[in-house]
Formats: structure tokens, sequence, C-alpha cells
């Protein structure tokens, strides 16, 4: 007889199971993504405490296939940590890899998009969260007046209340005509 390890509880995957899009074996495997990137300090097994307090740095996060290259890594981590540090403990990651999943709700990307591209956290995208949207989106290749250009029709299309900014629903209205969104918000486990 072997020493099987055991990862979880029976109510840490029930839990995990009632607050992700997860099976136990997709949980498993990403926790094995997780427990990869520091084997040395991630215990294999992952008590309640342990899962929801032991933080993985951002430069291991960083090294991640999925967000070695992506503009919005630095954002996308801090929105995921509660603390804002952009350093996540297990529970956070499993979020994160939860809303990035296929069978995540169309809504929630929405949601998690907004908030990613909210570069102030004033809960408007302004002139400024969607100029560094821009930038990221396009790795800094336009000018500066190409930048406002389509800042400027951005506002025009989707500002009902022409406020100057977009709020939740004209982001959502936005978003929802992309046939793209779905495709380019998601992340394989």
């Amino acid at each position: 007889m072997g020493n099987k390890v055991v990862t979880f509880t029976e109510e840490q995957f029930d839990a995990y199971q009632d607050c992700t899009h997860f099976t136990k074996k997709d949980i498993l495997r990403i926790f094995q993504r997780f427990h990869k990137l520091q084997p040395n300090v991630i215990p294999e097994e992952m008590s309640e405490e342990i899962a929801s307090t032991l933080k993985m740095s951002t430069c291991f996060l960083e090294e991640m296939p999925e967000f070695k290259e992506n503009p919005f890594n630095q954002r996308i981590f801090r929105v995921f940590s509660a603390d804002g540090s952009a350093e996540l403990t297990f529970n956070e990651f499993l979020d994160m890899f939860s809303v990035f999943s296929d069978s995540a709700p169309r809504e929630l990307k929405i949601a998690y998009a907004f908030k990613i591209y909210d570069f102030d956290e004033d809960k408007e995208l302004g002139r400024s969260d969607l100029n560094k949207t821009l930038r990221c989106l396009t790795r800094n290749e336009l000018t500066e007046d190409e930048i406002d250009f389509v800042v400027d029709k951005v506002l025009e299309e989707g500002d009902f209340d022409q406020k100057g900014s977009l709020s939740y629903m004209e982001f959502e209205h936005i978003i929802s005509r992309d046939p793209d969104f779905l495709s380019m918000f998601h992340i394989r486990i």
C-alpha cells in the first residue's frame, strides 16, 4: 500500500466546487499548476487556512505561459488578490482560473474585464482607463493621436449619459456586441 497524499478534504472540494466552475479533477489540476510554481514553499496538503493565507509572489505568477506575455498580468493579479497586493493565495488563484474558464458565464467575465480595465478603481472607465487599456491591447504601437481618436470613438459610441466615462452598464453594452470577447477572456487549465 502506497502513501497517497490527500491535498484537500472532501469539505474543501465541496466548497471549491460550489464557488467555481470546476470538477474535483480540475481543482487538482489547477492546484498542481500552483504547486509547481514554488514546490519548495507550497505544501502538497492544503488546509483551509494555508489555502487562504499562503501567497504566491507575483514574480512566480508572471512566469506562467498564460501571463508571461499578457500586458494585463499585473492588473489581473491585483484584481484577483483580495488585498490588492497582486500576490495570490490558492483560493484566489482558483477563483482567477474559474473566471477565465470556458464554463464561466459571460456576465461574470464582463464584470471582471471591467474591473481589470478600471485602472484607477473608481467604478467608471474614464479617458485615462481607456487610454491605458488601449496601450496594453496594442502594446504601445499607436501614437498619442491614434489613441485619442480611438478613445473619443469609444466614448462617442458607448457613453450614453455623456459623462465622459463608461459606466459598467455602458461597458457591458459595448462588450456584448463583441463576438471575440469570450475567446479572448479565457485560460485553459
